[in-house]
Formats: structure tokens, sequence, C-alpha cells
């Protein structure tokens, strides 16, 4: 088992301490996952700027969601399957699609499926999507922009659930409740 060091404010390098108090004061408390990013600070600042940039897209909470946890479950990270559970019911996302998505079952709208489906093709593919996936995607009601933020999501993604893989970040202790193992 592999482990990086988890640090707070105290201990974190220079460049992450003002990181890690702005997620204090938006969590309430300092997410393990940012602990470890704080080892390497431009790391931890990519991470919080791709989160913002792609909860500023044109994607809805769902949306966001869908994209989220499918790349999660898809790799497989302990940590962030459970987050995002959380996450999605703080933002009143259903538990029915929260659900399909932790268990890998077809989401029950045609449309979030369509997302479901675009963002897996684009993750097991590594980006090698046929004109049919895109054909698909768009003729349930996507555009162009939401294929790149797919990306965007993704990259925001593979940062944490690398980090997570490599670091085996403990679950923070509001999020334990919707552990997770495939």
């Amino acid at each position: 088992m592999t482990t990086l060091k988890i640090h707070n404010i105290e201990t974190a390098p220079e460049g992450s301490k003002t990181l890690l108090e702005q997620s204090q004061k938006a969590y309430g408390m300092i997410p393990g996952l940012h602990g470890v990013l704080a080892g390497a600070p431009k790391i931890l600042e990519a991470y919080q700027t791709l989160h913002q940039l792609f909860t500023e897209s044109s994607l809805n909470d769902e949306e966001l969601t869908v994209v989220w946890q499918t790349i999660n479950v898809e790799h497989e990270c302990h940590y962030c399957v459970p987050a995002h559970t959380g996450i999605a019911k703080m933002m009143k996302v259903d538990d029915n699609i929260t659900e399909a998505l932790r268990n890998q079952t077809p989401l029950e709208n045609a449309k979030l499926e369509a997302l479901r489906t675009m963002t897996l093709s684009i993750v097991r593919n590594r980006g090698n999507v046929s004109q049919e996936d895109l054909d698909a995607f768009y003729a349930a009601g996507y555009g162009e922009a939401q294929v790149l933020e797919i990306i965007l999501g993704l990259s925001q993604k593979t940062i944490s659930n690398y980090v997570n893989h490599i670091a085996n970040t403990p679950v923070d202790e509001g999020f334990q409740k919707f552990a997770w193992k495939k």
C-alpha cells in the first residue's frame, strides 16, 4: 500500500497554505485530497482551478454529477465516489441518478444516459471516439462545447483519482457513510 503525506495549513509548503485556507473556508474543513495535493502547490492550484472552471461550465448539477461520478467509478476511486455521493446530495441531485452511477447501470433520463455514455467513451478510448458516438451525443441535445467540457471534467478527475490511488487517501469522515467498492 502506498501513501503520501496529508498536509494541514501548518505542515504545507508555503505555496499551499493560502490554498488550504481557501479549502477550509469553503468546506469547513480541509478535504484529505486537498491535504495530499498541498505537497505540490501547483497541483493543488490546478485542481482547484479546474474544479471552479468545470462547475462554471454549461452543465447543470445533475450533468456535473454524471461526468464526475462516471469517471470516478470507471477509475475505481475509493475516495472520490463517496465524496461525490455526498456532494450530489448537497447539490440535491436525485438519489436514483447517484445510485445508478455508483452501480454502473443505465440512467432513466435519456439525455443524462447519453452524457454518461459519451463520458465513458472518452475515458475508455482515451479520446478516440467515433463519429457515431458524437452523433448520438449531439442527437441527445448536447453540442461540441459539452464534449470539450467533459474533457475539462476528466482533467480534474484524473488529478484526483490518480492522486488518491497513489496516496491511498482516507475518505473524509463526512463521506464515510457513502463508502464504495467496485
